[in-house]
Formats: structure tokens, C-alpha cells, sequence
């Protein structure tokens, strides 16, 4: 049973998917940081890069949007083809492709398109084209003659996976609902002043049900929400009791674990997963699992099962862009391409689109997942002060050298008589030294005061240094 849970509360909002009651999938969204992908601007051109074939784009959202105008992001223009080069202070109708993450902007393109439970619409294109994951050929011919029937003029339409089964009738309830919004948008942006938002692509949770196929109930917690969600999805129940749907069906602790590095097999092998800014690196280990018979063997049933949980993790914490998997070495080609091909079976049940792209030479396996929106790790953490996001700080000896370094500065280079130094009660232990003799060395040496004062609330490595004159 496919189950979606809709926990809202003041602060944000949390979508999680049950599979037969395991969490496959999660997003967290805060109030004031919403997503924006799906949404349509008309923006002003603000710079051209030509020599990148892109502009960036201010569509009123703080920081500009990154727009790429080439043709083909593998070939320079050609002379005979019709450039859509933009100048500065153009206006351009563009639509957000990915959220804006840390310093870099929006990424936005001009291939709009509108999407809805069955169907995706595509202004100025003449095509068909039907999910890759609805696989019985004769529906897909029964899905192209209905199309075909109700295919306005002009536009070209994508079937999502959620067509499977649906009637010419839904079908062009669908498209009917979808071109009026087309039509309206479009004469909007005739005459709006950029930069302005031209269609919003929803709210958090009904942007995320749209992705998600064959749902058989989804609960929600917030009875507005309910109202909206109902609206689009009959399937829809409130929950009666009040707190955590997460806690309610016993998938909060799934939920918690969501960001923990290390991931356990039921075999006890285990997954180290580490997030980087350039990519995602998975390393799989046999851990507790010491097999029977054959070595081989051992390390195969590892890496199968490692397969099967590394597709989910993927979903659950939303991992994309370069993912780098580092199986445990196995000598078998034979082995090899069962692995591989384990690995493409199992990112099929992934929405998004995941590619397998192949072993590299050392043995690394690597796979690309589409980016849209920040990870759950980038959506719930924040960089560490201490660490700057390295995961590792400064020892105490090496602070400690710190802070009398910075000292010396102050009474080298101030009248000042006594300086307050303000830090945890470790690190000050070890400023000071055994009986305070460092403390003391410094303060026989300029003949100034040094006061300590503990903090026990200030992070790890961290110290203050006040001058008192």
C-alpha cells in the first residue's frame, strides 16, 4: 500500500511516502524558504555571457536567475541557425527549472511547460511523447489515439506515468484545464512589467503529489490543506488526532536516521554515505556480514543488497547530481554485470530520472540523478561556525596557539592593560596550562592581566578576546 503522509505545522511543512509502511521518500519545506521550482516569470535580461551561451535573469526573487540560450549545450551557434541570444533589458518568459541553493541563483530555461496529474502541456512544440515507465505497448497506442484526438494545435503534450489506464474523457478534461491556463498566461505576459510572476505552480504539497503514481491514500493533518488537496484527489482523509502523522504511523524514527552517514544492511554490511559540494560518494562494506562459503559469493549478496538500499536512499534524501558508488571489489565480470544491471532495476521505481552510467576504470560505479531542489541534508542543516562545513575542527592545542598568538597582537599593539578571554573550560585549560604557567608567562612578560572566563554555552574552538584599557 502506497500511503502519503502531509504533517503541517507553523514553521513547515513534511511530505513523507509509505511504501507497505516504510518511508521511500521525504521532503521538508519551510514556510519561508518555499520552493519555487515549476513557477513562470516574465524576467528582465540583466547580463549576457556570451562565450557560456547565457544570461542572467531577474525574475524578482532576490538573487538573478541563471538562463542558458544556446541551442545545443554540446556545439557552439552556427551561422545558419536562428540565434535566441538575448540583449540586456530584454523581457523573457522563463520558467524555474531548479531552486536557488546558497549563493547561486535560480536556474530557469524558456522551454515552458505545465504540468498536471495526467499530463504535461508544452507550449510551441508539436509532440507526443509518453512516460518511459508505462511499458504494455498497447496502452501506449491506446494513449497516443487519445491524445492525438485532443491535441490542440500548436502545443505538444508528455503522458506521465499516471495516464496509465485513464479515459479519453480524462484526458481531455485534463488538457482543456491546462490550456486556459496556457492562453491566460500567455496574454499576461503581453503586457506585464518584468520582472513578474505569471503562474505559480502551487503549493508545496500538491506539487509533490503530481510526481508521485498510484497513491492509495493520503492523509493530512491541516485542514485547510485537506480542503485543497481534496479538491484534486478524492483519496484524501483528515486525521483526527492532533501531533505528528510521522509519530502516528511510526515512521519518525525512520525519518530521523534519514541524515545519518552510516546505514546498516540486514545482512550488517553497511553504507557510508557523504554529501560533498561536487558530488555524492557512497562506499559499500561488508561490515558484520562474513558470508559461508565462497568469498565471491559473500561480496556479491553485499553489493546486491547495498543496491537496493542505495536506489532508496537516493529518493529518501533526495541525493542528485554526480553520484559516485564505491562497491566492495569483486574479481567476477560475470558478477559485475549483474550488479550493474541490479542497480538500473532498482532506480526504476525512482520518479526522478536516475542514469547509470557505468564502472570507471578503478571500479567506481556512477550514476547521475536530475537536480531539482536542495537534498534533505541542505533542506534541514546548516554550515557548522566552528567547522565551516568540513565536519572537523580545530584541535584545542592548535586554538589554544590561537588565542595566544592573538593575545600577543593586543599587547604588542594597544595601551591596554588587561584583556578578558572568554571560551569553554577545556580550552581554556589548556591556554592556561598546568597551574596556570602559561597564563602566567604571558602576563610576566608584557606585565599585563589576562582574566578567564568560562562559557560553557560557547561551541568547540571557538574563544573571545576583550581589551579592558
Amino acid at each position: 500500500m502506497k500511503r502519503v503522509l502531509v504533517d503541517c505545522t507553523t514553521y513547515q511543512s513534511r511530505i513523507g511516502v509509505l511504501e507497505d509502511g516504510e518511508l521511500v521518500e521525504y521532503w521538508i519545506e519551510h514556510q519561508e524558504n518555499q520552493s519555487i521550482v515549476g513557477n513562470i516569470y516574465a524576467g528582465r535580461v540583466e547580463a549576457v555571457l556570451a562565450g557560456m551561451q547565457a544570461a542572467f535573469v531577474n525574475i524578482g526573487q532576490g538573487k538573478n536567475a541563471y538562463y542558458y540560450y544556446g541551442n545545443n549545450r554540446a556545439e557552439t551557434n552556427k551561422p545558419n541557425e536562428k540565434s535566441k541570444k538575448p540583449k540586456v533589458g530584454d523581457s523573457v518568459i522563463v520558467q524555474v527549472q531548479k531552486d536557488a541553493v546558497a549563493a547561486k541563483g535560480a536556474v530557469v530555461t524558456d522551454n515552458i511547460s505545465l504540468a498536471g496529474k495526467f499530463i504535461v502541456l508544452l507550449p510551441e512544440q508539436k509532440q507526443i511523447g509518453i512516460s518511459k515507465k508505462i511499458e504494455q505497448k498497447q496502452e501506449k497506442i491506446r494513449i497516443e489515439q487519445c491524445i492525438q484526438k485532443s491535441l490542440p494545435e500548436g502545443y505538444g503534450i508528455i503522458v506521465r506515468t499516471n495516464g496509465e489506464g485513464k479515459t479519453e474523457q480524462e484526458f481531455q478534461s485534463e488538457i482543456d484545464a491546462l490550456l486556459k491556463r496556457a492562453e491566460r498566461m500567455k496574454q499576461q505576459g503581453e503586457y506585464v512589467k518584468p520582472p513578474a510572476l505569471l503562474y505559480e505552480y502551487g503549493n508545496m504539497v500538491l506539487k509533490q503529489l503530481k510526481d508521485i503514481a498510484n497513491i492509495d491514500e493520503i492523509v493530512v493533518n491541516e485542514e485547510k490543506v485537506y480542503e485543497e488537496v481534496r479538491k484534486e484527489y478524492p483519496n484524501v482523509v483528515l486525521a483526527q488526532k492532533k501531533g505528528s502523522l510521522f509519530a502516528q504511523y511510526f515512521v519518525e524514527k525512520q525519518s530521523e536516521k534519514a541524515l545519518d552517514k552510516k546505514v546498516w544492511l540486514k545482512s550488517g554490511g553497511f553504507l557510508m554515505i557523504e554529501q560533498t559540494e561536487a558530488c555524492v560518494v557512497i562506499d559499500v562494506n561488508t561490515g558484520k556480514y562474513t558470508g559461508k562459503k565462497n568469498l565471491e559469493k559473500t561480496i556479491l549478496k553485499t553489493n546486491l543488497e547495498a543496491a537496493e538500499e542505495i536506489a532508496k536512499q537516493l529518493r529518501l534524501r533526495n541525493l542528485s547530481g554526480i553520484i559516485i558508488i564505491d562497491f566492495i571489489d569483486m574479481m567476477e565480470e560475470e558478477y559485475k554485470e549483474i550488479l550493474i544491471k541490479a542497480v538500473k532495476q532498482a532506480v526504476k521505481k525512482d520518479h526522478v530520472k536516475t542514469a547509470v552510467v557505468g564502472m570507471t576504470e578503478l571500479g567506481l560505479l556512477q550514476l547521475t540523478r536530475k537536480k531539482t531542489r536542495p537534498s534533505l541534508q541542505q533542506t534541514v542543516t546548516a554550515k557548522c561556525q566552528c567547522c565551516d562545513g568540513t565536519g572537523r575542527v580545530p584541535s584545542l592545542h592548535w586554538t589554544a596557539a590561537q588565542m595566544t598568538q592573538k593575545m600577543i597582537t593586543v599587547f604588542e599593539n594597544t595601551i591596554c592593560q588587561e584583556v578578558t578571554v572568554e571560551a569553554n573550560e577545556k580550552l581554556l585549560q589548556v591556554f592556561c596550562g598546568q597551574n596556570r604557567m602559561f597564563q602566567k608567562e604571558l602576563e610576566q612578560q608584557f606585565q599585563k592581566k589576562i582574566v578567564c572566563i568560562k562559557k560553557e554555552d560557547m561551541p568547540f574552538g571557538m574563544f573571545k578576546i576583550r581589551e579592558k584599557h
